[in-house]
């Protein structure tokens, strides 16, 4: 389960970008999270996901 609040969910995800993934679609896949719904709910906090970079700037 993840964090609710978008600054906890962005660090947490960002680690496992980091750590653990190649990408946000084998994270989502692996952990059968919906992309699109990440991306928005960090997107109203104000960040993007940066595919180049693979993480949430």
């Amino acid at each position: 389960m993840l964090p609710k609040d978008p600054m906890i969910l962005l660090s947490v995800l960002n680690t496992k970008l980091r750590d653990e993934y190649e990408s946000l679609d084998a994270l989502c896949e692996d952990l059968e999270l919906d992309a699109r719904e990440l991306e928005d709910t960090l997107a109203a906090a104000g960040f993007r996901y940066d595919a180049a970079l693979r993480r949430f700037v």
